[in-house]
């Protein structure tokens, strides 16, 4: 499929699966809007992938700031003139046990991984509904489904990213605006490395294995932004586990203890 009419806005671009989906539609003709923290890698980008400028712009992005998201979506604007998609991907991790938790972890968590996205998802709410058209999709987590020891700050913005997708998918439909949210598990970008010296975060790597970043890149858009469907869940069978985990939590606490630990222990 070819993305020719399409302006698409991603978050986190600058890194993973924001890289790999900023490069691919790129690739297919879509008009793109990368936004990153990291402008520095983003300009890198433009040289090594020599990105044309009159259907390709970086813009720097602080996705916890509100400030920041309206001058990129101004920006966004001001040159291309709409915003057919927007795909929120930007987020971190930081396991850690509540107990032994810094403060300002509790802040960052919330501040990028659910306050970003519920910012950007409100910017191009906005300007979608006044033109009856448009596509949102986020990115969220197992993590979202089922409770995680060790990631517990993780699992409440995910799960909050999840909830607050599904609620807008319902208020915006009417409008010709669809929603999609990605719940994926492990996908081998930063994130794994950062969780790899965190004895905290060994039920992340209970799995059989990582996914790739392509892998999820080519699923977040065949699922999402072509079929345009509501949750996409990958994959389905450690997507049943965590939804099963999710609707028994005393199953889950149990199972998680005896079964999955153990096996994320030792792949990690």
């Amino acid at each position: 499929m070819v993305y020719t009419d399409k302006v698409i806005f991603i978050t986190g671009a600058a890194n993973g699966i924001g890289q790999y989906l900023a490069q691919a539609l790129y690739q297919r003709g879509a008009t793109l809007v990368a936004a990153d923290v990291q402008f520095d890698k983003l300009q890198a980008q433009v040289q090594e992938n020599q990105w044309e400028a009159h259907r390709a712009m970086i813009v720097p992005l602080d996705v916890s700031n509100l400030e920041s998201w309206k001058t990129a979506f101004a920006r966004t604007l001001e040159k291309f003139g709409k915003i057919d998609v927007m795909i929120n991907v930007a987020g971190i991790i930081l396991p850690g046990f509540i107990h032994q938790t810094a403060f300002e972890n509790i802040d960052r968590h919330i501040d990028i991984n659910l306050k970003g996205v519920i910012y950007g998802t409100k910017l191009a709410a906005e300007w979608m509904v006044s033109r009856r058209q448009g596509q949102i999709i986020n990115i969220a987590s197992l993590a979202g489904l089922t409770p995680g020891r060790g990631l517990n700050l993780y699992c409440a913005s995910k799960f909050g990213v999840r909830g607050f997708s599904l609620s807008v998918a319902h208020e915006l439909r009417e409008h010709n605006v669809f929603v999609s949210v990605v719940c994926p598990d492990l996908v081998d970008t930063g994130m794994l490395t950062t969780q790899l010296d965190y004895h905290e975060a060994a039920i992340t790597f209970s799995g059989n294995r990582a996914l790739t970043v392509p892998e999820i890149g080519e699923v977040i858009i065949r699922q999402a932004l072509e079929k345009k469907r509501l949750e996409v869940v990958y994959p389905a069978g450690r997507g049943f586990l965590a939804k099963l985990s999710g609707w028994f939590p005393s199953l889950g606490v149990s199972w998680i203890s005896r079964i999955l630990l153990r096996k994320g222990l030792q792949n990690q």
